[in-house]
């Protein structure tokens, strides 16, 4: 959970304000530890607003599995986790998490009038 962003500045104010780090940790509830990155990223940015997360991949980058999968499209979940040095339960998890599909479809599908 992340504090809103009025919350930081009415904790900053009361810290600019003369109280102490400890007496602004007791009144507001925030970690002294917040309270200096707070401070620092204000002298900064001159801004208290979120930071973005920039998550990056691990092991699979999701360009080369795209790529992987254009190049030999019947590979096997195993042949590709070989190819990229992970586990076949990794690029099952790669290829939801890209919203890559590899269901095959027959050449032939049934006819709706048949026996049900």
């Amino acid at each position: 959970m992340s504090y809103s962003k009025r919350y930081r500045e009415r904790t900053i104010e009361y810290r600019q304000a003369g109280h102490s780090l400890e007496a602004t940790h007791q009144v507001f509830k925030v970690s002294k530890s917040t309270i200096q990155k707070w401070e620092k990223q204000l002298k900064e940015t001159g801004d208290l607003e979120k930071k973005d997360l920039h998550r990056s991949f691990r092991k699979i980058d999701p360009e080369k599995l795209k790529a992987y999968v254009a190049a030999h499209p019947d590979a096997y979940q195993s042949e590709m986790a070989e190819a990229f040095g992970c586990s076949e339960s990794g690029i099952r998890d790669a290829l939801r998490r890209h919203k890559i599909t590899r269901k095959k479809r027959r050449s032939t599908i049934r006819s709706r009038t048949g026996k049900r």
